[in-house]
């Protein structure tokens, strides 16, 4: 199953230009993956990198992503989520202007409206980040 970028805002409650995924690669209860490709003009862009914030910010649009299939497969409404928390941030390498990143997330453990959820970006088979997530 994949879910291109013109219909990734269909799962996401974010817009242009704070979009940081550009298509759903896979999804199951545990593993969800998202393809990325990082634009010039990006908003996270310095000195032809793509920043700290915006990796992080990549990793929670890929758990957006796996909230929104799940709100749509349910016929649901997709809903804002916000980042409680991120823990054990480790930034290996900043990707840069073109990359194509493709990122993972995992499902820890969830408790009513409480998502754990931990975060591994790739770039060409590199690990380039990781973290761990309490999103609302």
């Amino acid at each position: 199953m994949i879910v291109s970028s013109t219909d990734i805002l269909t799962l996401i409650p974010q817009r242009p230009p704070f979009v940081m995924i550009g298509s759903l690669l896979y999804y199951d209860e545990i593993l969800t993956r998202t393809g990325f490709t990082i634009d010039e003009g990006n908003i996270f862009i310095a000195n032809g990198k793509f920043t700290e914030p915006g990796l992080v910010e990549n990793i929670a649009q890929t758990a957006a992503a796996r909230a929104g299939y799940i709100a749509k497969l349910e016929n649901k409404l997709v809903q804002v989520g916000y980042i409680g928390s991120v823990k054990n941030l480790e930034i290996y390498n900043l990707p840069a202007v073109n990359d194509d990143l493709v990122t993972e997330v995992t499902m820890e453990y969830q408790v009513f409206e409480v998502s754990i959820i931990k975060g591994k970006i790739w770039c060409r088979n590199v690990l380039m980040a990781q973290c761990e997530m309490k999103i609302f």
